[in-house]
């Protein structure tokens, strides 16, 4: 539950994290505008230096944060993720280059980092991060940074830093929009108070299906290092029990508060966060959904439609410029906002069975169902989407 700010916010929280030992000669160097500031000072810098930091993600909010604390001399930097670079992330991920692609990115991260700075340990998670692993992972920090992109793990990541009693730094992008809080569950609320339930599936898109703006992940990544910073040492005035949402195309700040909401259930335990978020109920029915068709099923009716056995049309749902950069052969481009206000539907015709896709599967499901409810019959729509079609290595070869 959010409302707009009150005058009086949560209280100013100790630091979370003792002070190691003096500083050598070299980081008195190095940390010399942190230790200048009678906020941090020596002890402060010292207190940076005996963090462990938990990143989830070292995509676009987890490249600066990674970057800004490895910067700020946070002595332990600990970094899940199980992907690796392509090109399309180069415009927003900066902690990799044209070199890294192909490589994990954990690998590249790592390697930026002792880059910048040596003096930070860095430990790898290359674990897809769920229900199994939470706990364990997260147990081994002070604090948690959390750059998902999904629900998902969101959910996941608030109740196992509940379950932990850790407090941990939140931050979400898309398109021109950013929101940054911090999340305690001990001292103030938590992520199921600002988002009680998860929205539905497939009515969100991701930053691959909606697109981000680049310097936006700079933005947010850099408060949520912030934020992070003062939770550690104990200076200023934290987010807990705030929201900032961020408009870059306004360049506005707005600020809500949240508030814990008395007559939500205890987090007990982990449960599937896949399941919660309404993603897992293909798989726990046995097998494929009937409205959808697989990479291999796809082939196969197009080489039927090209020996002139089968009839369909292959509707791509996605973007133009997403056409432009790869696409199936055969497809016929009609994105799905012209198939969800029905001003498209005159490029689609009836009668004709039809096969719909988009990037992995969420919009060509909405648009079947946009289509059923318009009287259109016989129409499916691609598992996976490209993706899955790419994945397969060139499947459409020899199709047009």
């Amino acid at each position: 539950m959010s409302q707009t700010l009150a005058e009086n916010s949560i209280a100013s929280l100790p630091p979370l994290v003792e002070p190691g030992p003096a500083l050598d000669a070299g980081e008195l160097e190095r940390y010399s505008r942190h230790a200048l500031m009678p906020e941090i000072g020596l002890e402060g810098q010292r207190r940076l230096r005996n963090a462990k930091v938990l990143v989830i993600g070292a995509g676009g909010l987890g490249s600066p944060a990674l970057l800004y604390l490895a910067a700020a001399g946070v002595g332990t930097l600990g970094i899940i993720d199980d992907d690796s670079v392509e090109l399309s992330n180069l415009q927003r991920q900066v902690i990799h280059g044209v070199g890294d692609i192909g490589r994990t990115k954990l690998e590249s991260a790592r390697d930026s980092i002792a880059e910048l700075n040596p003096g930070v340990g860095i430990v790898l998670h290359p674990v897809r991060l769920d229900s199994t692993n939470a706990l364990e992972i997260f147990a081994g920090y002070d604090v948690i940074l959390d750059g998902a992109d999904n629900f998902a793990t969101r959910y996941l990541v608030n109740d196992a830093a509940t379950l932990l009693g850790k407090p941990y730094v939140w931050g979400s992008i898309l398109r021109f929009d950013g929101q940054v809080s911090v999340f305690w569950d001990k001292h103030g609320p938590n992520y199921r108070d600002l988002y009680p339930e998860p929205p539905a599936a497939g009515t969100v898109p991701s930053c691959a299906e909606g697109g981000v703006f680049g310097m936006l992940c700079a933005s947010i990544g850099a408060m949520m290092v912030t934020e992070a910073v003062k939770l550690i040492t104990g200076v200023g005035e934290t987010l807990l029990g705030r929201l900032l949402v961020f408009d870059a195309l306004a360049s506005r700040w707005r600020e809500l508060r949240i508030t814990k909401d008395p007559e939500a259930p205890a987090i007990t335990e982990l449960v599937d966060y896949e399941v919660l978020c309404g993603l897992g109920a293909e798989s726990d029915q046995g097998g494929r959904d009937e409205s959808s068709v697989s990479v291999e099923d796809l082939q196969a009716r197009l080489r039927g439609r090209n020996t002139g056995e089968r009839d369909f049309m292959l509707v791509d749902v996605r973007e133009p410029v997403e056409f432009e950069i790869a696409r199936i052969p055969g497809s016929v481009l009609v994105p799905l906002a012209g198939i969800k206000d029905s001003t498209a539907l005159g490029k689609i015709p009836r009668g004709t069975p039809l096969v719909l896709h988009c990037k992995s599967g969420v919009r060509s499901a909405q648009a079947l169902e946009a289509l059923a409810a318009a009287g259109y019959d016989d129409v499916v729509h691609l598992e996976g989407g490209i993706d899955a079609w790419l994945e397969m290595g060139d499947p459409g070869a020899g199709l047009e």
